[in-house]
């Protein structure tokens, strides 16, 4: 099938957690048009239930792929995508790109054979944690936390809000307090919110620790499915679709601006 070079990609997030995901498949692609939805009418999603993901998410992707027909859907968030990746597929007749925690690299990258996961409410309790960390983790202690607070914090920043260092604390804390925590050497950003807020945790790290997302292989994905389509010869405006817009979103419009999205529109 023949691609349109003005045909977008498409980013789906509960909220500017995909934003994480955003940066660097510009970067790799850096004249694709980019549509980015966010659901706010129905944010936050790490703190709903399962059946409500599973029945919001792909019937919301299809209405945008309907209105903005793009080449590929991205599912920037982890929770979604550990819970509603395969409906959203078998709904879709466009590539999907979903975002899983970045276990298998923090098990390669830990010394200490302790790493924690440090996601949402929802994405941690998921079997498919369950199923990366025996595969990818299995000679290691994996400790797991959900900070709804954290994602909290990183919409705050966006909007350029006033931090409370004692949130990023507090979510480092819900992993460093568990057995082995004092040994963890390695924590796995598993909600694409926190890379955003990712010097905040380092500044509030008790002891040296690193952090990995998989935005960098998200974004290689990503130009692999789409190695022999046709791009505009330069970057246009971005746009950036809400499902509630009112103040709040607003005032993520200079944030916006520096991911390239220039305009704003309602879903």
């Amino acid at each position: 099938m023949t691609v349109a070079p003005d045909a977008p990609i498409l980013f789906f997030d509960s909220g500017v957690g995909g934003l994480s995901i955003l940066a660097p498949a510009r970067a790799l692609l850096p004249t694709a048009p980019i549509v980015y939805a966010a659901d706010s009418a129905g944010f936050p999603y790490g703190t709903k239930s399962e059946a409500e993901i599973a029945a919001r998410v792909p019937a919301l992707l299809g209405r945008l792929v309907e209105r903005y027909r793009p080449r590929l859907a991205v599912i920037a968030c982890n929770t979604a995508s550990t819970i509603a990746l395969a409906p959203v597929r078998a709904a879709l007749d466009i590539p999907v790109v979903g975002t899983v925690p970045a276990i298998k690299p923090a098990a390669l990258l830990s010394r200490s054979r302790v790493f924690g996961v440090l996601g949402t409410d929802a994405t941690v309790r998921q079997p498919y944690v369950d199923r990366l960390a025996a595969e990818h983790g299995a000679d290691c202690t994996v400790l797991r936390h959900g900070s709804a607070a954290l994602v909290q914090l990183a919409e705050a920043k966006l909007r350029g809000e006033a931090l409370d260092p004692q949130v990023a604390r507090a979510a480092l804390a819900g992993l460093t307090t568990q057995p082995g925590g004092d040994r963890m050497d390695m924590v796995v950003l598993a909600c694409t919110h926190f890379p955003l807020v990712e010097a905040e945790l380092a500044a509030a790290a008790p002891h040296s620790m690193g952090f990995v997302h998989g935005g960098e292989g998200i974004a290689r994905r990503i130009a692999y499915l789409t190695r022999d389509q046709l791009w505009p010869d330069a970057p246009s405006p971005g746009l950036a679709v809400f499902t509630r817009l009112d103040a709040a979103q607003q005032a993520l419009r200079p944030a916006l601006a520096r991911y390239g999205l220039d305009r704003l529109d309602a879903l």
